[in-house]
């Protein structure tokens, strides 16, 4: 499949067909990462996995019964109150 570079503003795109796209699994807005490899270019899709497990501390801190020990972990550990 052949595709033409186009003039966007200051830079230059290049339209990337759909079903391109479903093949390696992204989407509209997904940030890549461009890489150049023997005279090719890379795009490889990069995984955002700053929130990982998020989801999962914070329902086992709102399902523990003793707040103290809910907080362990944070650094407070050695404090009787937590400090904002």
């Amino acid at each position: 499949m052949q595709t033409l570079l186009r003039k966007m503003g200051n830079s230059t795109g290049m339209i990337v067909p759909r079903s391109i796209l479903g093949e390696i699994g992204v989407s509209i807005g997904t940030t890549m990462d461009l890489t150049v490899q023997d005279g090719k270019l890379i795009a490889t899709p990069v995984s955002d996995r700053r929130r990982d497990g998020w989801a999962a501390a914070a329902s086992v801190v709102a399902e523990e019964p003793n707040e103290t020990e809910a907080w362990q972990g944070f650094g407070n550990e050695d404090d009787n109150e937590l400090t904002w």
